[in-house]
């Protein structure tokens, strides 16, 4: 098995991947991200147009009430998500002035951002090289062996090294791209998968 190979082999199944999360700024990133927490991104893009529309920014949503935010995004899951997205806006505009942070450290303390969503805030709004690990990158990556481990932290810690920093951003994308069309978490379809000579 050569990591480098199977890398090379995604990359042409998969190329110029683009997330799937509809967002224009960093704001609309991170509560997009936030809303995707066990939910499609789908799903996630028929609310946030009526969301972003009627809260188009941290100060209009830090305002919000939080029966009416629920209202839109309830399609998304919990009613927690409404208190989650109303309070990132909230430390948005008090701890941040209005703007959103750029580094990891900054991003955890908001709530409902941990690792994976600040990391794809990272990746996508900012163009910083990152590694979000969801449970596709977490499967896929685990099963191909790119990385053996045990949890989504130290998923996160052996692609980074076993990755070329250029590509982290784009390797998210085919490992997610992967484990959604053809290395699914109940029967993969390893029989047609052009990576199945690599896979140990």
């Amino acid at each position: 098995m050569s990591k480098k190979e199977i890398l090379r082999r995604l990359s042409e199944m998969y190329p110029s991947p683009k997330p799937e999360l509809d967002f224009t700024s960093p704001f609309e990133t991170v509560i997009a991200t936030i809303l995707a927490a066990q939910c499609t991104d789908r799903q996630v893009n028929k609310v946030t147009p009526a969301l972003f529309s009627k809260y188009p920014t941290p100060h209009a949503l830090a305002e919000a009430d939080e029966s009416d935010v629920f209202e839109i995004v309830k399609s998304c899951g919990f009613k927690s998500k409404a208190q989650k997205i109303i309070g990132t806006a909230q430390l948005i505009e008090k701890n941040f002035g209005g703007v959103v942070p750029s580094t990891m450290e900054e991003l955890t303390t908001l709530p409902g951002v941990g690792r994976k969503t600040a990391n794809v805030v990272l990746a996508f709004a900012f163009g910083q090289p990152a590694m979000p690990v969801d449970t596709h990158v977490f499967r896929v990556s685990n099963r191909l062996g790119l990385a053996k481990a045990k949890n989504v932290e130290e998923t996160e810690r052996q692609l980074l090294k076993a990755i070329p920093k250029k590509n982290w951003s784009e390797a998210h994308h085919w490992l997610i791209l992967h484990g959604r069309r053809i290395c699914h978490a109940q029967r993969p379809a390893c029989s047609v998968c052009p990576l199945n000579d690599q896979c140990p």
